[in-house]
C-alpha cells in the first residue's frame, strides 16, 4: 500500500511556525567546527572538517538518527519511508524514532517527522507531526509527553571553515522558558555527539577529548 502523505512545503512550513511568536523558538549560535575541534580534541591524524563532510553527515543523520544521536534516539528505533525526489537533487521522506523527552530525559516517546533535504541550501528540515501513516498504511501517533516540534539543521561558512547552524521551534500556546533554557550551551561543551560519531565512524579517525585519560 502506498503511504498517503499530503503535499507539504517543508521549508515554508518551518518558516511559518518560526514567525509565530506564540511558539517557542530556539536558535543556537553557529558552531565553528574546526575551532572547537582544535580547542577540545586530539585526532589520530590531521583533520580539517569541511562543509562537504558536514552535509554528508547531515544526510546520513537524517536517515539514521539512532546511529548519530545515540544519547537521544533509542538504538534501532529509527525508520524512514516514502522517499521522493524533488527539484535540484532535493528529496523528502517520512521518519519515526523513539526519543528522549527534552525536559524529562528519563522518559521516551515516539517522534514523527516529515523530512526535506535540500542540497542547494545544504539544509535539512524536519516537520514534526502528531499523526502519520507508516509504509503499510498503519496510523502512527506521536508521544504526548512534549509539544510537537520542527527542526532545521544547515551548513554555513566556507568549505574549509564550516559553521553548523541549528534551529528548533516547538508548537506551543506561548513561549516556554523551560524549553529555551534547556538549549543554552557553549562551545566549551565541545562538539555535539553526531560530529564525534561521524569522525570516528565515517571518517575512521581516532578522536579523544583533551584532558581525557
Amino acid at each position: 500500500m502506498t503511504t498517503r502523505v499530503a503535499p507539504l512545503n517543508h521549508e515554508e512550513e518551518f518558516d511559518r511556525a518560526w514567525t509565530d511568536r506564540d511558539n517557542t523558538r530556539i536558535e543556537l549560535s553557529p558552531v565553528d567546527v574546526n575551532r572547537v575541534l582544535a580547542k577540545h580534541y586530539r585526532t589520530g591524524e590531521p583533520l580539517t572538517f569541511t562543509r562537504t563532510m558536514m552535509w554528508d553527515m547531515e544526510v546520513k543523520k537524517a536517515f539514521r538518527p539512532d546511529l548519530y544521536l545515540p544519547s537521544v534516539v533509542t538504538g534501532g528505533s529509527a525508520r524512514a519511508w516514502g522517499r521522493r525526489a524533488a527539484n535540484g537533487g532535493a528529496e523528502s521522506f517520512v521518519r519515526c524514532s523513539e526519543q528522549r523527552l527534552w525536559l524529562e530525559p528519563s522518559r521516551r516517546g515516539l517522534v514523527l517527522e516529515r523530512v526535506f533535504l535540500n542540497p542547494m541550501r545544504q539544509s535539512a528540515t524536519f516537520i514534526g507531526a502528531a499523526e502519520l501513516l507508516d509504509e503499510g498504511g498503519k496510523l502512527l501517533r506521536a508521544g504526548r509527553g512534549q509539544p510537537v516540534f520542527h527542526v532545521e539543521h544547515s551548513a554555513g561558512g566556507a568549505e574549509s571553515r564550516p559553521l553548523n547552524r541549528w534551529r528548533i521551534v516547538y508548537l506551543t500556546e506561548r513561549p516556554e522558558r523551560e524549553l529555551i533554557d534547556r538549549f543554552e550551551v557553549t562551545e566549551e561543551a565541545g562538539l555535539r555527539e553526531f560530529f564525534e560519531v561521524y569522525i570516528r565512524r565515517d571518517l575512521g579517525i581516532e578522536l579523544t577529548r583533551r584532558g581525557d585519560a
